[in-house]
């Protein structure tokens, strides 16, 4: 990320987008149309270090994943992957097919929300989660690039956020589809690796001030 501004921990929110059974696993019912991608680009693996180490730079995370509840009373099948949802009869609330899967499980103080449309921020409460922890900088990932990564980038945008979308933290149903998502992102978002996130968050945690004891006062 050189020559671009440093992301401050404490004022970023890590949006992660369905990370869940029937999206991402290799027996998911959306298996035929993102698992290949998933495997190739090592989608899993990096996300558990992006998570992982972003959560512990003190970055928030928020989860935002798909789910509808039985008989899909709150979705609108105006789109095609959303009528397939109804169609396969999956991402239904409280299955295993709708949760998050066991390598990127939130941890306690993470947030995780539901959303019903292709954006998370549409009829959710992701604006206010993050402009109630004053968060000024809003990090993408997820499945699928050019889904739900790429509306919920635009609508970050649109909204006032810094917008960041970590490109080796994606895929979707093609190396082509992707990439052509990212080169249409990089006219809203910056386009950045796993690698040049983690370095700038380390950079700034590096930057904080030492801790001074006071007169009498010590630290074990």
């Amino acid at each position: 990320m050189a020559g671009q501004q440093e992301i401050k921990p404490g004022r970023t929110a890590l949006v992660a987008i369905d990370f869940q059974h029937d999206v991402v696993a290799a027996d998911g019912a959306f298996a035929d149309l993102f698992h290949s991608e998933v495997e190739r680009a090592n989608l899993i693996p990096t996300a558990t270090r992006l998570l992982g180490e972003a959560r512990a730079a003190g970055v928030k995370i928020v989860y935002s994943r798909g789910a509808f509840q039985p008989g899909y009373p709150e979705l609108v099948p105006n789109i095609p992957v959303l009528s397939q949802v109804a169609q396969y009869g999956c991402l239904v609330d409280g299955t295993a097919g709708a949760a998050i899967i066991d390598e990127v499980a939130p941890h306690r103080d993470d947030v995780v929300l539901t959303h019903h449309r292709v954006s998370c921020f549409h009829g959710t409460e992701l604006d206010v989660v993050l402009r109630g922890a004053s968060i000024d900088t809003v990090v993408v990932a997820g499945v699928a690039s050019n889904l739900a990564v790429e509306s919920t980038a635009r609508a970050s945008a649109d909204l006032g956020y810094r917008t960041v979308v970590v490109s080796d933290a994606c895929s979707t149903t093609s190396e082509t589809a992707h990439n052509a998502s990212l080169a249409s992102m990089a006219m809203l978002a910056e386009i950045v690796t796993t690698d040049d996130l983690l370095a700038t968050l380390d950079r700034h945690t590096l930057k904080q001030p030492p801790l001074i004891a006071q007169r009498g006062q010590t630290f074990e």
